[in-house]
């Protein structure tokens, strides 16, 4: 499948400044997602839609009647649609509270994004009649609500979400952990975080995940100006974590700064692609409607083997 872009025609296009005035966060998800499935069935991604919930690869013996000969063409491998009654799907959205994602560098934060991308999703899935759950974390878990399709579910979790209040330090070892050891039955983990950790904090339990057959995406949630360094004058930066302070000229610091966010950023790609993590990084600038994308995105090419942990550098 081609890969999604928010400006593709599949996308309701709804500027995330517009959502973020919707106080509601339930209210909000609700508009995102609908936006979103009025766009999908005007877009190349038409085949998702109310009928069927996504695709898995072929396997030998399944019913040739449900083959998408259309994505064969695209990506000449066979896909299966999976209908909404054979899906069992059992997702955790694992959610950053700690203060880093407190930054914005306009009118909401990344926490902000991060909780609305959150309840979006959680809606998405809830609609197709998948289980999520729910883990908010900073330097330690904050609140985590098992996956679950029921009555009220969809409520709570959405109240959780809007509640949480933010960490102080990135702990992303402790919730990865805490579900590879208390989850066993395969599921799908998405983890939501701006990833201002060194990786060899995660990846270990990132590892753990995948060897006990979890799917796991990670949606890098990151400010524009955390991106590429959009400053342009001499000011005062304060850890948001830590609370050190530090002059920085952005003339001098520039290079350098981008220079350790690129190696950054290399190093957590290089560590997913070994362990089949899928890894996006979503700017804060986006629409919403760009994570719903690459959820389905690795959805629908989800199937590769569980790589062994002793392949992983790091990993041990």
């Amino acid at each position: 499948m081609a890969d999604p872009s928010p400006t593709q025609e599949s996308t309701s296009a709804v500027s995330p400044t517009a959502i973020m005035q919707i106080k509601n966060l339930e209210l909000r998800a609700k508009i995102v997602v609908e936006g979103f499935m009025s766009g999908l069935h005007r877009s190349p991604y038409h085949g998702f839609s109310v009928e069927f919930t996504d695709y898995r690869q072929y396997s030998i013996g399944d019913d040739l009647r449900y083959l998408d000969w259309k994505l064969y063409a695209k990506q000449d491998r066979y896909y299966i649609k999976r209908f909404e009654d054979e899906t069992n799907l059992r997702c955790y959205l694992l959610v950053d509270m700690s203060h880093s994602m407190g930054f914005g560098s306009g009118t909401y934060s990344k926490l902000e994004y991060a909780k609305t991308m959150a309840a979006s999703l959680a809606w998405f899935l809830n609609r197709q009649r998948d289980a999520v759950g729910l883990v908010t974390f900073g330097d330690q878990i904050v609140d985590m609500i098992p996956p679950r399709y029921r009555a009220g579910h969809l409520r709570r979790l959405m109240l959780t979400l809007e509640n949480s209040t933010s960490g102080k330090s990135t702990d992303l070892s402790a919730p990865l952990e805490q579900i590879a050891q208390t989850v066993s039955k395969r599921g799908l983990v998405v983890l939501i975080s701006d990833l201002l950790a060194p990786v060899e904090s995660f990846v270990k339990n990132l590892n753990y995940l995948r060897t006990r057959g979890h799917e796991v995406v990670i949606l890098r949630t990151l400010d524009p100006t955390e991106i590429e360094f959009e400053f342009d004058k001499a000011s005062l930066f304060r850890d948001l974590e830590t609370g050190r302070e530090i002059y920085v000229d952005p003339q001098s610091a520039v290079a350098d700064y981008r220079k350790r966010f690129a190696e950054h950023e290399a190093a957590i790609k290089e560590i997913c692609d070994q362990i089949g993590v899928d890894f996006f990084t979503i700017s804060t600038d986006q629409p919403i409607e760009v994570a719903l994308l690459e959820l389905i995105q690795s959805r629908a090419s989800s199937g590769r083997s569980v790589k062994r942990a002793t392949q992983v550098r790091g990993a041990q």
